[in-house]
């Protein structure tokens, strides 16, 4: 009797599974404009090829920019976007951030454009060309920010001063939210929000760096996906600390400070946080996984059962999977004595984690401390910030960002997802719960490797196609 009821239970099991899998096929997708969009590209690729010639370097340590840079690209935009400095309200708030108004038809929430023009430093020697010389070589731009995130500064700026001379104008107001020093988490961003605050504005729509429009990143799916981050991910330095009476190396005790912290990171790193099948992880799997090969189309369409697998091959691979699932730990550095024949009196470590927004500070500390489960290893936070609001899907203002990724970008399929890097779009979350995170542009793997690193460059055509994102998205608000 048990064996047919165990035999009548696999076989519901093996229905429900299969029947999920046979509906679990791409959703309808809404009918796009198939309108070209034309504009003079050869003048944007030029405009950008001279903001790309400021070297507007932002530095942790302030005294070593150079402040004649930043406002060398500032003294630019009147030749470079004319119509739209002659048509928006343009002022500078305190931390070079820069924000512009470009009056709508009439009154209502209005919608946000966000870049930001500061870069990071740069190692000359080991680039292949200037990286400041905005070189254009075989339809590829080479130099610092040509793809973080000036591409963007000048798709927007571009866009707009296409639109204006043809005599658009938007429903709603349209702000340009510019700052200058997104890269080491500067004021701009921030001043510009307690601006929108002080005037009762409550934006409509938010749109910064984010998603792209990338290939073989998901298992199973071979067409191209617009990504679109609904939410990024929290930060914490998280810094561990052990103690000793210090002493001669000669002789040791059992376990020396460094010991203590060593095998700290090593429970740290055999315990991984909890995966988190929900939020923009479970939306992009439900969008992404109708569109891969049939063994992965079983796994996500019944997560249900098999989420633990997905989570297994996550903590096995580590990378960007992983990365989406959970509260990740990277221990980045560690200090002991500054003598190799002597026990430090103190050693530390500092990991760098991104929270899941299922997670906070305060619950990832309690879980950092539980799991190293010893006294001795002072665990404290650093820095940090919490995980950014979810931001909505269902709704106009998603809409017309999905739309502009899929009238752009041809046959990609477009999906939310979870950002796993920071950016200044957070600052947004208490006065919009519609903030978008999408660099429009197609990157293959070796291009974004060159984000922050040596020989960033961009080719010609993805310069032109950030500029035709922003005018089907502007078109629409």
């Amino acid at each position: 009797m048990i064996c047919i009821m165990i035999a009548a239970l696999v076989v519901v099991f093996l229905a429900v599974v299969t029947v999920r899998t046979l509906r679990f096929t791409p959703k309808p997708q809404p009918e796009l404009s198939r309108e070209e969009v034309r504009f003079d590209r050869d003048a944007a690729v030029d405009a950008l090829a001279q903001l790309v010639r400021c070297k507007t370097v932002s530095y942790n340590d302030h005294s070593l920019e150079d402040e004649a840079e930043f406002q060398k690209l500032i003294s630019l935009l009147p030749n470079l976007y004319p119509d739209v400095m002659e048509t928006c309200e343009f002022r500078q708030l305190p931390d070079r951030a820069l924000l512009l108004r470009w009056p709508g038809k009439s009154p209502g929430d209005p919608s946000v454009m966000m870049a930001h023009y500061d870069v990071v430093p740069v190692n000359e020697e080991a680039w292949d060309k200037p990286p400041f010389d905005a070189i254009l070589e075989d339809g590829v731009l080479w130099g610092r920010g040509t793809l973080d995130t000036k591409v963007t500064f000048n798709g927007i700026l571009s866009a707009a001063n296409h639109l204006i001379a043809r005599g658009f104008r938007p429903e709603r107001d349209v702000y340009f939210a510019f700052s200058g020093g997104e890269e080491v988490n500067g004021l701009g961003a921030p001043n510009i929000v307690a601006w929108f605050r002080e005037q009762g504005i409550r934006p409509a729509l938010v749109v910064d760096e984010g998603g792209a429009v990338v290939e073989n990143v998901f298992p199973g799916v071979k067409v191209p996906c617009g990504l679109i981050g609904i939410a990024e991910k929290g930060m914490m330095n998280a810094q561990f600390r052990a103690r000793s009476q210090g002493g001669h190396a000669s002789a040791p005790k059992p376990h020396t400070p460094v010991g203590v912290l060593s095998a700290a990171c090593k429970r740290v790193e055999d315990h991984p946080f909890k995966a988190h099948i929900q939020g923009p992880a479970a939306q992009m799997f439900d969008t992404l996984g109708r569109y891969s090969t049939p063994l992965y189309r079983v796994i996500f369409a019944n997560l249900w059962c098999f989420g633990w697998l997905l989570d297994l091959l996550a903590k096995k691979s580590g990378g960007e999977m992983n990365a989406l699932l959970r509260t990740t730990v990277a221990f980045t550095q560690m200090q002991g004595s500054s003598a190799r024949n002597v026990i430090p009196p103190e050693a530390s470590m500092v990991a760098n984690m991104r929270l899941n927004p299922s997670d906070s500070v305060a619950s990832a500390l309690d879980y950092l401390k539980k799991t190293v489960a010893n006294d001795a290893v002072e665990i404290t936070a650093l820095e940090s910030f919490e995980p950014s609001p979810v931001s909505e899907t269902s709704c106009a203002a998603w809409d017309k960002v999905a739309a502009s990724v899929a009238e752009t970008w041809r046959g990609c399929v477009v999906a939310p997802y979870l950002m796993v890097q920071c950016s200044d779009s957070r600052h947004y979350g208490p006065i919009s719960n519609h903030v978008y995170r999408f660099s429009a542009m197609d990157l293959t793997a070796e291009e974004r490797a060159t984000i922050h690193g040596n020989n960033e460059r961009i080719r010609v055509e993805t310069a032109a196609k950030a500029v035709e994102f922003y005018i089907r998205l502007l078109g629409r608000c």
